[in-house]
């Protein structure tokens, strides 16, 4: 059975220093979501105290209309899967996988059907008699979410658990990490600082920053509408260009928007902005395009290109001395030193205020 959880004002401190500042947030039964943002943001407290790992300062948790601030987490139906496999090394994997039922008091009948079934959604059926240092790394973190699926909890949290494979790896992991939860349909949380693992993995995204949400959506509603420059510049892989620039009045009454030596004409008026006003203009690398159909950008010279098979990526500097990466499909053949004019569609630009708010058009 899936659960709902609801943080509401949730905070934490540790003594005087406050990590979580008033989290309000709600996952939906059934739902995948993803907790991302930069090293110390406060997500791995924010699941710790979700999973009853660590207490909470202030506000409350619910689970299905329950409070669960004083709760036990052996007692809340979550099982967690951590960033280390934290296997038994002399004992088998089926062992591994039956440890924590044995413990608990659970009968051998009860226990081989679920470690059977979970050797069968993971495809680890081979490997059961195998110890852990017989296995690779992947096979390992099979073996730990394994141990997971057996307790048929209600919730799963997981704990940055691909940052010890390698890339091959975490591709395919993320895959298997999906299909499980196409399978369950349990209630997850999974905690990354890989923005792409959040854009491919997650059914809800939850942005934080120093403790507190940016913002929360689907995915693609984070990529293309970021409610803020940091939101912009965390999605999206190469990340978001940012240009500074200023608003001028133009001769026919629109809005101008220069940067450096470009001037560019605003596609419509944009709320709340006047002239003198300072923004940032925000453009992604793959909405940048070479030529003058759209919004120009003026020229920019090739400082180094990436050839990457599929996509080549220009790292650029504009004539007014700002940096830009530019990603082209397909393989490009453009060569450091050239100048290039670039233009983008007006729809796909973004601008953002001094203050690093999203400008609404």
């Amino acid at each position: 059975m899936a659960t709902r959880i609801v943080l509401d004002k949730v905070v934490k401190r540790y003594g005087e220093l406050q990590v979580v500042h008033g989290i309000d947030l709600t996952i939906e039964p059934g739902e995948f979501a993803v907790f991302v943002g930069p090293s110390g943001c406060g997500k791995s407290t924010l699941l710790r105290m979700i999973a009853g790992l660590e207490g909470i300062s202030g506000g409350s948790l619910f689970l299905d209309d329950q409070r669960m601030n004083n709760v036990p987490a052996s007692r809340r139906g979550i099982a967690m899967v951590f960033q280390s496999y934290a296997l038994y090394p002399h004992m088998s994997v089926y062992k591994n996988l039956a440890f924590g039922l044995e413990t608990a008091g659970m009968k051998k009948a009860e226990i081989e059907p679920r470690v059977a079934r979970a050797a069968e959604i993971l495809k680890i059926e081979a490997l059961l008699q195998r110890k852990p240092k017989q296995l690779s790394g992947g096979q390992r973190q099979r073996v730990a979410i394994g141990r997971a699926i057996v307790r048929e909890p209600n919730i799963f949290l997981f704990d940055e658990p691909l940052s010890n494979l390698d890339a091959e790896l975490r591709v395919q992991m993320r895959v298997e990490i999906s299909k499980l939860h196409q399978r369950l349909g349990n209630t997850m949380i999974y905690v990354t600082h890989d923005q792409v693992e959040a854009m491919t993995m997650a059914d809800k995204i939850v942005v934080l920053n120093g403790g507190r949400i940016e913002q929360v959506g689907a995915p693609l509603d984070l990529y293309n509408r970021p409610a803020n420059k940091f939101v912009a510049g965390f999605i999206g892989s190469p990340r978001m260009n940012f240009m500074e620039g200023h608003i001028n009045a133009g001769e026919d009454g629109r809005l101008m928007l220069t940067i450096g030596d470009t001037v560019m004409t605003l596609p419509q008026a944009i709320s709340n902005l006047r002239p003198g006003t300072s923004v940032t203009f925000g453009a992604r690398p793959e909405h940048i395009t070479i030529g003058q159909s759209g919004l120009a950008l003026g020229e920019a010279r090739v400082d180094f290109v990436e050839q990457l098979g599929g996509q080549t990526i220009l790292y650029m500097t504009t004539l007014s001395g700002q940096p830009l990466a530019v990603s082209l499909q397909d393989q490009q053949p453009i060569r450091a030193g050239e100048r290039l004019p670039l233009c983008i569609d007006p729809a796909r630009a973004h601008l953002f205020s001094a203050d690093g708010r999203r400008l609404e058009g």
